[in-house]
């Protein structure tokens, strides 16, 4: 697909969705004004992942209401490297229906690969359901991109000391490409698959200094034609 928005794009999103992706960020976003994407498995509503209590219902419900995107991440968290096509089909048609029934009737637009697995039998399930795949290649997308496999940073305590966020923000500026950031949890101790509110924060505030629009996936892709 092409990738040429009027100006650089940063979308923030949330894999799984810990607890902690809604209570503690979502305070965040709304501080500045901005919408995330979050995608989600229903599999794994009120129970734990990681070791980490995931989002209930009613946080999801509360996220949505709040104007953030809600995403797709197969029903049970599954490696698509571990499913048959029809098989992903089946989660994928599963997760639809489950969050159907909690928000009223709403249609998932765009897909995380979990754990950023991705396969070349996977992505025309995906391409054939979605607007949008994403993994977790690193990168910006500019010019041209993988519309089943879209790039992302990781906002990850283990990959945010490997990266050069101001350098990443003003590239994608200077190129009016699309940054992609996924995370985890948000806390003051995260795994090291989650962030600091400090973290987000700064992330924010960076896109915001190099004027780069912030939107949630499925929005930056419409404002791009899509």
């Amino acid at each position: 697909m092409a990738v040429r928005p009027a100006r650089g794009v940063l979308s923030l999103s949330f894999d799984d969705i810990p607890m902690s992706a809604w209570t503690e960020a979502g305070p965040v976003l709304a501080q500045h004004g901005v919408q995330a994407t979050y995608y989600v498995c229903g599999g794994l509503a009120g129970g734990r992942n990681l070791d980490l209590p995931q989002f209930e219902t009613e946080h999801l419900q509360a996220l949505h209401a709040a104007g953030h995107e809600v995403g797709c991440h197969t029903y049970e968290h599954a490696s698509v490297l571990r499913l048959s096509p029809t098989e992903l089909a089946a989660s994928l048609e599963r997760n639809a229906r489950w969050v159907s029934e909690r928000l009223d009737g709403y249609r998932m637009t765009t897909f995380a690969y979990p754990f950023g697995d991705c396969a070349l039998e996977a992505k025309p399930v995906i391409a054939g359901r979605f607007d949008l795949g994403r993994g977790v290649r690193d990168g910006i997308n500019a010019g041209r991109a993988d519309r089943a496999n879209l790039q992302a940073i990781g906002l990850e305590s283990r990959r945010l000391p490997g990266y050069d966020l101001e350098a990443l923000v003003q590239q994608t500026a200077d190129s009016r490409g699309w940054l992609i950031a996924y995370g985890h949890d948000v806390s003051d101790r995260p795994t090291p698959y989650g962030c600091t509110v400090e973290d987000l924060d700064r992330l924010i505030r960076l896109a915001r200094a190099a004027d780069l629009d912030i939107a949630p996936v499925g929005e930056a892709w419409g404002r791009m034609g899509g």
